[in-house]
This record gives structure tokens, sequence and C-alpha cells, in this order.
């Protein structure tokens, strides 16, 4: 009835809006769902009732049962009792609270059972899962005396407890002669959680008093004593003894639920007393998480898992034998959880509905269906098979909601759905025909016409008068000309009405690409243009889109790249290897988008050489072997050979065997090496193109030791004390010792002597030998030679010199005068004084001298080198003859200039032009601490030793003139009043043949690490020889 007032309703204020060849009725239903489909909905539980176990003697006597479910309108409720429904008025213990159930001073007898929540509103009804409600009470024992027991000492005894009337979980336990304290258990008496009954084993003299039963009410914390029993002992005899007799057995098979605990009971009397064991009857010892009571007498399995499942075993035992009982615990009962569920249905009217719902559980399940709270049965339309329900040509009046209850012994579960049964006309409210369609000339289209229709409608296409009936509703053109442009009309028909959308078909000219990208090859820095122009609808903009290997060009971000003009060209500056691939152009305009590719192959200074390897090391010589890298669509044509030492600067060409290795060779025997060095070696591929990676360094490897070749240079002497022969000479470089053990064997005779004097200095640092003889006269002349030796043997002597021995007279004994000092750079100073005057011992100067250092100068300057920059340094100056040093002048302070900037020039570009180079790079900017930069010096000279050329210039580029056919390196520092700055780091040109010249690649960005020393004290500076005046010391 509700139902068809709400048709009356709706149709009375809501017919006008419909328009329809259909009765009243229909017509009002299909607009009550049609608006409201999205916000209206039958009820769906949020919180049902659960099984619940309440305690009578709770001080609160109230019990509250939850319900509350969500629907729109809001449900009301009704609550269902063991099948019949609740009626407040006529059971006042009841009352309802917004859904829920309230019961006040609730019964055992009457308001125990199975409840039931039932929701409804105008869209159907649904039944909550059935609800066990108990009580929990316990009642008292009954105040009849009990009879006495009787037994024989040795005799086993069973008490019985008997409890009285009761629900829940309860406790047993026993009192012995009124003590306070309850009887404990163990190995000879037992008490059954069960029955409440007390098992002892064996009787003792000291058992006989009275025992009282104790129950307790764990849910209500009640408890109640039964009337004393008395156990007397008989005299007569006493009790022999026998086998274990079991007593208290667990059943033969135990259904075990996952995650719940399971007890198992088990206890034996006899005499001796029985001990009590535990076992698993296959084999498999029993699980960690078991617990067993002090008598043995209860197995506790908590959280049973699959695992636990077996055939567990009692066995009790004394002398006089063993008995034991057996049972079986399963797993694998359970009540149904679904696994598959139902979803809400809006269909059209004389459609098909089919809802399958599907649960586990042990045993299984069995389904039933329920409409609007009620049994649903199979009749006619409807066909109900276990969990599927089908309905054909579904109706109005089956519009509702539905559950599907599964079931077993342990429980049940309920899902819900509800079906609402839409019937409405054709319309294209939502879904229109779509404006305006463009399409260019060839293609094809699919026009759509997809109204709201319940049922489905039919739907035709009419254009100019003609009318074609699609199926699918559907109109697909193909090979579409301009004759096929133009309005279509789609008509859609049910039996509740028509309605009609129309839409506007463009044909356009299609999109061609009249100039595509060509497939080119390139070289790495050059430029390349790759042409993308098309013709299309003059009324259409095309949209250009370029792809790099698959992957959108961002000619923001990527720089290589660049769209230019309006014929849509991409141009792509100094080409790189990276930049090989396909190019694809895609236009794209409102109708269509086409596309052309093309290939660029890019031709590049060849790949690094790999696996490099060093063999047959001799003391010069070593060999060399490597695997052809990549020629990047350029073959190789020589390779060159570097190598580095911890003595070099950076990598050095090495001459090899042959002179220049061809690309064809990957093999090259490196000659003229120092002996007794470590090296590493790497090497480099050339092509037309250019000069490539170079390999990976090989392992380091030392040459073989030999005899020493190099002998001292720069030998010298003089000077001194009376009697002593000073000699020096300027050590061997350790590159140039060729092995282990060296150090210098020092010869001297005086002038017209046959026999030489030697000395053997073993220290490889050595550079000064002082010969002590008071026989010496003074300045008494002798030939001088210093030769060197190793651990393989002895190397050649210096040239033979002729030095003086020491001179004799007094210390100068005044100071220099007039000393002072300017700075040259952030490392130099000059140093300016005026001599020591006549008679002051300057007759036989020979030095002026610092406390640390001793320079030789001559005239009264010194130029002093290596110093740190904006530095303040305090310099005097003394005199020193043969017999010894004078007093120092005067302290002069100077500070240094700026250091110059830290930072080498970089991103340093260049290209080699026949015997051309042409460099530029950044401009260098000085930091506060820094001297400003005036200028750039660059350095350039043959790699193998050779001459340097010094060029400067204020700009940040130069050209240079380099004649082919060697090896050069180039430099670049910048110049400032502090000094020259950072060198760029070495960059090598190398050796040119006069039959090709290649392109160096384009960039090349060095970095240097820049160690710096701080707070230094007095500084060890370095002069050139400046002749053999009386030298002068600086401080």
């Amino acid at each position: 009835s509700w139902f068809a007032d709400s048709l009356i309703y709706f149709c009375i204020n809501s017919v006008s809006l419909v328009q329809c060849n259909c009765t009243a009725n229909v017509c009002v239903l299909f607009f009550c769902f049609f608006a409201t489909e999205h916000t209206r909905h039958g009820p769906v539980f949020t919180q049902e009732p659960s099984d619940s176990i309440f305690p009578l003697s709770s001080d609160d006597k109230q019990v509250f049962i939850n319900c509350k479910a969500k629907g729109n309108p809001p449900p009301h409720y009704r609550w269902k009792v063991d099948g019949r429904e609740i009626n407040t008025e006529l059971d006042p213990n009841y009352s309802f609270v917004e859904g829920n159930l309230l019961i006040n001073n609730p019964h055992v007898i009457n308001h125990g059972g199975v409840y039931q929540c039932i929701a409804t509103n105008t869209f159907g009804t649904v039944v909550s899962r059935e609800a066990k409600v108990e009580f929990a009470f316990l009642q008292n024992f009954s105040r009849k005396p009990r009879n006495m027991v009787s037994v024989r000492e040795g005799q086993a005894v069973v008490l019985l407890c008997g409890p009285p009337p009761h629900y829940g979980e309860m406790k047993y336990s026993w009192v012995f002669n009124g003590q306070r304290s309850f009887l404990q258990q163990d190995a000879r008496r037992f008490i059954s959680q069960r029955t409440g009954n007390l098992y002892i084993a064996k009787v003792e003299a000291s058992d006989a008093g009275n025992y009282t039963c104790a129950v307790r009410n764990m849910m209500t914390n009640t408890t109640v004593l039964s009337s004393p029993t008395p156990v007397v002992l008989r005299r007569d005899a006493v009790m022999g003894e026998y086998e274990p007799k079991i007593e208290v057995r667990f059943p033969d098979t135990v259904h075990v639920s996952k995650g719940s605990s399971v007890k198992l009971e088990c206890f034996a009397l006899g005499n001796p007393v029985p001990s009590i064991s535990w076992r698993r009857a296959d084999g498999n010892p029993l699980p960690g998480k078991i617990k067993i009571n002090h008598s043995s007498g209860i197995l506790e399995i908590p959280y049973f898992r699959p695992e636990d499942a077996a055939v567990y075993e009692c066995v009790a035992e004394n002398s006089r034998g063993r008995n034991g009982a057996r049972g079986r615990l399963q797993h694998g009962a359970w009540l149904p959880s679904w696994i598959s569920t139902l979803k809400d249905a809006h269909m059209a009217i004389d459609a098909n509905l089919q809802w399958e719902c599907k649960a586990v559980g042990k045993p299984r399940p069995t389904y039933r269906w329920l409409k609007n709270g009620l049994p649903l049965t199979a009749q006619g339309r409807i066909l109900v098979d276990s969990g599927t329900l089908s309905i054909s040509r579904i109706s109005l009046s089956d519009s509702g909601m539905y559950q599907c209850v599964a079931e077993n012994e342990h429980g049940s579960v309920y899902a819900s759905a509800e079906l609402k049964v839409v019937a409405s006309p054709p319309d294209f409210t939502r879904r229109p025909v779509r404006k305006s369609t463009l399409i260019q000339k060839g293609g094809e289209v699919v026009l759509e016409c997809r109204p709201h229709a319940s049922p489905k409608a039919a739907v035709s296409w009419w254009r100019g008068g003609q009318q074609t009936i699609m199926e699918d509703g559907t109109l697909r053109i193909t090979n579409i000309s301009k004759s096929d442009g133009g309005r279509y009309t789609c008509v859609a028909r049910n039996q509740f009405g028509m309605s009609s959308s129309s839409g506007t078909l463009v044909v356009k000219e299609p999109t061609k690409i009249v100039v595509p990208p060509l497939s080119l090859d390139a070289t790495v820095g050059q430029s390349l243009v790759l042409p993308c122009e098309v013709s299309s609808d003059s009324s259409l903009s095309p949209v250009f889109k370029w792809f790099f290997n698959g992957k959108p060009i961002d000619f923001i971000r990527q720089e290589h790249f660049e769209m230019i003009g309006g014929d849509f060209y991409t141009f792509s500056p100094n080409i790189q290897l990276k930049h090989a691939g396909k190019y694809v152009c895609m236009v794209h305009t409102e109708i269509d988008t086409v596309s052309a590719a093309a290939d660029l192959i890019v031709r590049g200074p060849p790949g690094a050489p790999e696996s490099l390897v060093v063999t047959d090391i001799t003391d010069t010589t070593v060999q060399l072997s490597w695997g052809s890298g990549t020629d990047n669509h350029s073959p190789v044509t020589m390779y060159l050979v570097q190598a580095r030492t911890p003595f070099s600067i950076g990598w050095q060409s090495v001459r090899t065997v042959p002179d220049s290795v061809p690309g064809q060779t990957t093999h090259a025997a490196v000659r003229d090496l120092n002996p007794w060095v470590d090296y590493e070696f790497r090497v480099v591929a050339i092509n037309s193109v250019g000069v490539g990676e170079p390999s990976t360094p090989s392992k380091q490897i030392r040459t073989r030791a030999a005899v020493p070749k190099v002998a001292p240079v720069n030998v010298s002497g003089g000077g001194g004390a009376r009697g002593e022969l000073v000699i020096m000479w300027e050590p061997v470089p350790e590159e140039q010792q060729s092995g282990d053990d060296f150090g210098y064997v020092v010869a001297f005779r005086t002038l017209g002597s046959s026999t030489w004097i030697q000395t053997v200095l073993a220290s490889p640092d050595a550079s000064r030998y002082i010969y002590r003889n008071e026989s010496i006269a003074p300045l008494s002349q002798f030939e001088v030679k210093v030769g060197v030796y190793n651990g393989v043997g002895e190397g050649p002597f210096s040239r033979v010199v002729r030095v003086l021995s020491a001179d004799e007279g007094e210390c100068p004994s005044e100071a220099p005068s007039r000393v002072w000092a300017r700075a040259v750079s952030s490392s130099e100073i000059e140093v300016f004084w005026e001599p020591i005057p006549p008679g002051s011992g300057s007759e036989k100067i020979i030095a002026y001298e610092s406390d640390a250092d001793r320079v030789r100068v001559i005239n009264t300057t010194a130029r002093l080198s290596g110093l740190k920059g904006s530095t303040d340094y305090q310099i005097s100056v003394r005199a020193q003859n043969s017999a010894g040093l004078g007093p120092s002048s005067p302290v002069f302070n100077i500070t240094t200039k700026k250091p110059p900037p830290i930072q080498p020039p970089g991103n340093i570009e260049w290209k080699l032009t026949n015997s051309k180079i042409f460099l530029n790079w950044e401009h260098v900017k000085a930091l506060e601490n820094e001297s400003e930069v005036t200028g750039y010096k660059v350095v350039y000279r043959q790699n193998w030793p050779g001459r340097t050329t010094v060029l400067e210039t204020n700009k940040s580029s130069i050209e240079l003139q380099i004649p082919s056919g060697e090896d050069y390196l180039i430099e670049i520092k910048a110049l400032t009043e502090g000094g020259d700055g950072t060198s760029s780091g070495a960059i090598r040109i190398p050796k040119m043949s006069s039959k090709f010249r290649y392109h160096a690649p384009e960039f090349l960005v060095c970095s240097v690490l820049i160690v710096s020393l701080v707070n230094p004290s007095w500084t060890d500076c370095t002069y050139p020889d400046q002749g053999k005046s009386n030298p002068h010391f600086v401080q």
C-alpha cells in the first residue's frame, strides 16, 4: 500500500514533468527512480546484533542489543525473538532506542532466545543476522545433608559435586574441613572442570574429613557451596595394589575451530598413585604452547592451528601396569564466511537478473533467499538454485531488498542488495549526439547514439529524409567524401516514448606531409636542419611535434634542438654522437594526425680502446696490446700512446715502435722509458673526424732497474771554514736514478796530482760534501768530479771542475745598510741593500746569509720567490766571508700582492684547421681576495721536450700557428699583478700527417686540483745563477 500511495502522490505533483504515452503510475515511477537513484536507497546494516551472554546478577538490570542501518529515507526498525515479533505494548520489559533493543529487568526464561533486527524504508526490508541472547546465572545448592562415604586406606574414591542449575562459565573447587583455602590438586587428587567431581586416586589416612564443593560463576562472579560430604576410613582392611583405571577421559573426536582454545581431561585411579603423561600418537613432539596443570590431568591447547590437529593420548602408569585413553582433535568446523556477495542492481524493465552468492564453511553451508525479509521461493519467472537467484523479464514489482543467507550448524551470514527496476522513455539529456564532428576526406567516422532508456530503445538514423536502422545505435561511415557532410539525426523509441538528437558532420581535406625529413649522415660538430612541410585544410591549425628515439623533444630544455621558421624545420647545431637515432615529425590537427620519420647517422671520433694490457717489461721498453673501440662510423686511422708517472705532469706522449701506430694495428712497443719508474699507459684512437676518448689506464707497472746513466750537474764548491774543501752539486732526480740503493761517489785531487781521493755518500738526496784537513792551504785548487751508483752498478762521473779550498780571515763586523724590498707579485719579492763599508771584513765577503737559508747573488739585490700571497714578511740581510757570518741588518716589513685567481680558464673550445688552431675560453673572474685579471698567457710547446713559446693576450680567445707533424701541448693561464694564475691543464694537439686534417672534440673542460699551504714560516726561496760575484743571503 505504501508503494501505491507514493505513486499517487508523485503523479499529482510531478506528472507535468514527464512526456510519455503510458499510464500515470508508470510515468511517475520512472520519474521517481530517475530523479533520485543517486541519493535514495534501501536500508543497509552498519551494525548488527551478535551472540551475547549477560550476567543476571549484575547491578545494572538492563540488556542493550545493538542494531543500526543506513538508508534514504531513514529506516524504521522492528525486532523478533524466537521468530515472533516483539510488541512493546504487550511486554513492557522491551523498548526501542532508535534501532537498538533495550530489555529492562530481564528474566532468564522469558527473555533468553534468538533475536533478529528488521530495518524497513520505502525501498524494502532487510533482516539482520540472528543473535543468541543468553543469561549467566547460578542457583544455590540444596540444603539437604549429603551421605557419608566410607573407604579403606589405599582405595580410590570419587566425590560428586552435583552443581545446582546454572549457565555460563563455571569454576569448580573443593574445601576440606572448612579450611579457608581450597584443596590443592596434585598427582593424587584431581578436580574435573567439566563435572566438578573430586577424584582421589589413593586414599590416605589424612584424607578423612568433610569435603564441600564450591562453584563459582565467572560471569556473575558469584560462588555457592554444597553441603559437606563426610569421608570416613574403614579399619577392617587395607586396599591392595592394582593397575591404573582411567576414570576421567575425553571424547573420541573433538571438532575445534581455528584460533580457539581446547582442554582435554584425563585422570586415573590406582595403587600406587599412577603418573599421567601426554603425547601425540603420530610421534611428533607436543608444541611449546601446550599447558599441563599440576596434577597432569588437564592438557590445554591455546590458539588452535591446523597443525595442532592430531590424535592425542593420555597414559596412566604405576608399578602394577599401565592404561591409556586417546581422542582425535579435528580442525575444520567453522561458521560460513563470504567469498562473493551481492551488488546493488539498477536494471531496465524486461531485463534478466542473475545474482550469485558464495560462502565457505564446514560443514558446507546451505543457501536460502529473502525478499524484503520474507522467504523467496522459485515460481514462474523466479528460479532459485542454491546460491544463485535468477529472475527473467523483471517487472516493477520485482523492485526491493534481497538477501542471500548462507548457514551451517555453527551459524549463518547474510548478504544484502537492492534491485531497482527502471522504466523510462528515451532521453538524450546526459548523452546527446555530438553537435559537430570533424573528419578528413577519405577517412572513417562512427556517430554514437546512446540515449538513456528503460527498456533499451530501438535506434534509427535520419539524413535528408532517408532512414538507416542500426542495431547497436552507432552509425559507421567509411571512405568519406564531401557529399557525406551534413546533418544527421538519431531517433530512439521504446514502449514509453520517443526522442531524438542531431549533429553535423563536417568533412575536411586531409593533412599531408609534402616535404618530409630525410635520413642523413652527419659529422660531430656540424649543424643539421631536418625539414617537415605540410599541406592541410585552410580552416585547420596544424600543431607540430618532434620525437627523438620515441621521446618528445623539449626545445626549451634541450639546447641542441631548435624549431625554426613557418616551414617547421628542426635545427640541431653542433651535432654530437648522442644525437644519432630516429627522428619523427608528427603533425596534429583537429581531424587527423600524420607523421614522417628519418634516421640520422652521426660520424664522430672513435670510442675508447679497450682491454689495454702491458707485457714484456724491460728497463726502457714495454709491449702494449689493446682491443679496438667503436669507430663511430669512421675508421680509425692511427693510435697515440701516452704514459703517466709519479713525476710527470699529467699524461705525456711516449715514443713507440712504429713511430706512428696505424689504425688497423692494436699493439705497439714503447721505448725510451726510464728504468725503475712506475708507469701507467693509455691509448687514444684517431679517425678522420677527430681524437677519441682515451682508454682506461693500464695497471701500474715498474720498469726494470739498470745502471744509472745520468751524472750530477752543476758541480761546484768553495767557501767553508779554514782547512775545509766544500763540494756541491745538483742531485739527480728520482726518476733518473734507475734503481734502489742510489748514492754518490765524490772524487777530488789537488791540481797536478794523479791520484783521486774518493768517498761514497749513500743518500740519494745528498748535494754537498765537506772534506776537512788542517794541512790544506787556504785557496788551494782542487779538481773535483761526482759520480753515481745504485744496486745494479756504477754510473758515469760528471765532468771535472776546479774548486778552491776555504780562505782565512775575520768575520764581517758590520751589517748591510739601507735594506728595503718591493713586492713583485704574490709569490716574489725583490730585496735591495747597501754593502758593508771597506775595512769591515768586506774585502773577502763571499755571501750574505739569513738564519735559515743561503742564497748566492751578485751585486746588492736578490729576488725571493715561492712566497705566499697577501702575506706579511720580515726581511734581514747579513754578510759572510770565509771566516763566518756578520751581524744581521734591521728587519724590513713587506707584504706580497694578492694571489692570482685559483680558478683556471674553463670551458676551453678549440678547433684545428690546417696548421691553425683557434682557441676560446671563459673569462676568469677573480674573487675579492684575488688579483684582478689583466690578460692571459698561452704557452705551447712540443709534447716531446722542445722549445716553449709564450703568447700574451688581453682577450679570451687566440689564434695560433702550429706546424703539422708534431704533438703539441697548450696551457692557458690568467695574468694578474699577483702573478700567473692556475694553468688550465695541458691540452694535447696530436701530430697530424699533412695528408689529412681532423677536428678535435668541440668542447674540452679541464679541472685542476689546487692544494694551498697556509701560515708559512720562513720560506725557502730559489734563484737563478747570477754569476760568480760575492753572494748575499736573504732571509
